[in-house]
């Protein structure tokens, strides 16, 4: 297959999926995850898809993610200005459910002995008032040492205008020899809460991602003589290995945001120009939006990662917690719940063979809409006989186990759909305006049904469904980002250009020479408000505010004065462009890829489908559910009163009538 092949890897966490592009075309492969070391699974699958020296490895991880989820990371020491100490556990004091009476404390990674105040001030002009001496920072260190931290955050208070303390600080510390996340360096923005967790949450996860993706990166180097590994981050750029180490932080929505790239370009590609994503795999979905008349696929600096704030760049994904793996169960009251709890790939669903608790996937296949002669391509055997015993002991007060497969899987359509409602309707779209563009394992089973729920009319259906997180990180451009808080007045828009000039020469610097594009773009707020608004600077930029203003909220004041809060760079190297294969298109009826007839269950009845192979599907071919496509990556149904048609690029665009 030759040398220095470029491999994309996505792990998740049921599959790892794997592809590469050989003489234009795309193959994929998957492999299952190895919760206990992904890296195994990483490079199981790199060896399947042959290659050689020099490969060049791209990975989306969920180490980091994993991390946040089960509070593995590590010991962190939080070093801030005296007197600030515990912002990081009070926050925002901001009730995230209005009218509900008793709430838990925000989320604080960092327990009270591990906090630490430095006896320093800067004014909120910049203006050093008091520096630490020498005995006091001496003092610092040895408390820090005494106090068994494995990780140091440090975020003095308006080190952002002015890091001359902050670096005389970690000057001091570096001789603990521990990792460092210094706030001048990372994130040399305002509101020293957000910016504060940013840097904890990065240093919590330093640690376990240095070893994992420095230890990768050796193994590669080694194995294929020279071979390299570059990592997804949540903003859908491409960095090194080394980079992402050291700021983790920028990568925990690395394998989501890979979806988000390979959906939006496939989407674009086929013609549809407004979208939303879909991404349903083995523990989550993940959904987004896209409008190319606004950019495209929105990108925020204000998420919420496992309960803690994060203020670095990261597509706008929303996630239930609901996939393919999730676990049915009944409370006490006989109420059916799914999810967020998962099989994950240990042990997996009932069907895989070791599980032993009700799943989506098992609901699925009882239900008819899994092919399982040709499941993977027939590399893993499902075990429905197995499922259905299952099922009938943990059924409840359901009469047959087809109504409780029949209830999970409208439990967790329900999720799925308001997943999508909280990035549409309550944001100002009108779902009914979009496609819906389904991909991951799960996503094409679901698709049409949550279509309906939303009245979306139409479905698309990608080229590689399930491994699509992988081709988006395959296609990804290498990414940089850079911020500065600023605060001035609107009216000096035009005068940014040393502070965007100063950022882009760091760029320079990283880049070492390649040719790369340049975003510009600013934070804007009306004066006195609270919050801001992202938009494309230039000499429209103020109008550009409004505009967006009032569509996100329903009234613009171009009357009163603007507020410039931050400048943002973004350095953007162009990755090979791909170009989908085009077929000519030809009335077809799907005959030469009709596999067999199934019994499938739809809407309390068993009817009969035919079940086709997407392999020989043609460009053109078109015909009506009830139907099932199965591929290798996963299988896509197409319910009654449906009309798929393949389109010249072979993906399956669904009409979903009533």
């Amino acid at each position: 297959m030759g040398e220095a092949l470029r491999i994309a890897v996505d792990t998740g966490g049921t599959f790892t999926d794997c592809v590469a592009m050989v003489d234009g075309e795309m193959r994929v492969v998957k492999v299952r995850s190895t919760p206990g070391d992904p890296g195994r699974a990483v490079m199981e699958g790199v060896g399947l898809l042959g290659a050689g020296a020099g490969v060049e490895l791209r990975h989306g991880t969920t180490v980091g993610t994993n991390a946040m989820l089960e509070r593995t990371g590590a010991r962190v020491a939080f070093v801030t200005t005296a007197g600030f100490e515990d912002t990081i556990a009070i926050g925002r004091q901001t009730r995230p459910k209005l009218y509900a009476w008793t709430q838990p404390a925000a989320v604080c990674l960092v327990p009270e002995e591990l906090r630490f105040g430095v006896p320093e001030r800067v004014s909120a002009e910049g203006e050093v008032l008091q520096r630490p001496s020498d005995a006091e920072l001496e003092e610092l260190v040895e408390r820090v040492r005494a106090s068994g931290a494995e990780t140091v955050a440090v975020s003095l208070l308006f080190a952002f205008l002015n890091a001359e303390n902050e670096a005389r600080v970690v000057g001091a510390l570096e001789a603990l020899g521990l990792p460092l996340s210094v706030g001048h360096r990372m994130l040399p923005e305002f509101r020293e809460y957000e910016r504060g967790s940013t840097l904890v949450v990065n240093a919590y996860l330093a640690p376990l991602m240095q070893g994992y993706l420095l230890g990768l990166e050796s193994e590669v180097a080694k194995k294929y003589a020279g071979g390299t590994v570059e990592v997804m981050q949540s903003s859908g750029g491409i960095v090194g290995a080394g980079l992402a180490a050291r700021e983790p932080v920028r990568t925990v929505l690395s394998g989501p945001a890979g979806g988000v790239i390979g959906a939006w370009e496939m989407a674009k590609a086929a013609g549809f120009e407004r979208v939303i994503g879909f991404d349903m795999g083995g523990t989550s979905t993940d959904v987004f939006l896209a409008d190319a008349e606004t950019g495209g696929v929105r990108r925020t600096n204000e998420s919420v990662v496992a309960g803690v704030p994060v203020s670095v760049p990261m597509l706008d994904i929303h996630t239930a917690g609901a996939g393919g793996g999730s676990l049915a169960r009944f409370d006490a009251g006989g109420l059916l719940w799914v999810g967020p709890e998962s099989a994950g790939a240990e042990p997996g669903p009932i069907c895989f063979g070791r599980g032993d608790l009700p799943t989506v996937t098992d609901a699925n296949l009882l239900l008819g809409r899994l092919d399982e002669e040709q499941f993977m391509g027939g590399g893993v055997k499902l075990d429905a006989e197995r499922a259905r015993e299952c099922f009938a002991a943990r059924r409840g007060g359901l009469k047959s186990v087809e109504a409780f497969a029949a209830g999970i899987l409208r439990v967790v359509e329900t999720q799925m759909d308001r997943a999508i409602r909280v990035i549409s309707v309550e944001r100002g779209h009108d779902p009914r305006r979009f496609a819906l563009v389904a991909f991951g394992g799960g996503g094409p089973l679901h698709a049409c049904a949550v279509a309906r729920a939303l009245r979306v009319p139409t479905v698309m259906i990608p080229a590689m469904p399930g491994a699509l997180s992988a081709v988006g990180i395959l296609l990804a451009d290498a990414v940089r980002d850079y911020s500065r808080t600023v605060m001035l007045p609107g009216a000096r828009m035009g005068e940014l250009e040393a502070e965007f000039a100063a950022m882009e020469e760091v760029g320079v610097r990283e880049f070492a020479g390649k040719k790369f594009e340049v975003e510009r773009t600013v934070d804007v707020r009306y004066v006195g408000q609270g919050y801001e608004l992202n938009v494309v600077h230039g000499v429209d930029a103020a109008e550009r505010f409004h505009l967006m203003h009032e569509q996100r909220y329903g009234f613009a004041n171009r009357e009163r004065g603007l507020e410039i809060v931050n400048v943002r760079v973004r350095l953007r190297v162009r990755s090979e462009k791909y170009e989908p294969v085009r077929e000519k298109m030809r009335a077809g009826d799907g005959a030469e890829a009709l596999r067999r007839e199934k019994q499938v269950y739809f809407d309390g009845a068993w009817v009969r489908a035919r079940v086709f192979d997407r392999e020989k599907l043609r460009a053109g071919d078109e015909f009506e559910g009830p139907a099932l496509v199965a591929e290798y990556t996963s299988a896509t149904v197409v319910p009654p009163g449906a009309r798929l048609v393949v389109d010249e690029f072979r993906n399956l665009v669904i009409g979903v009538g009533a």
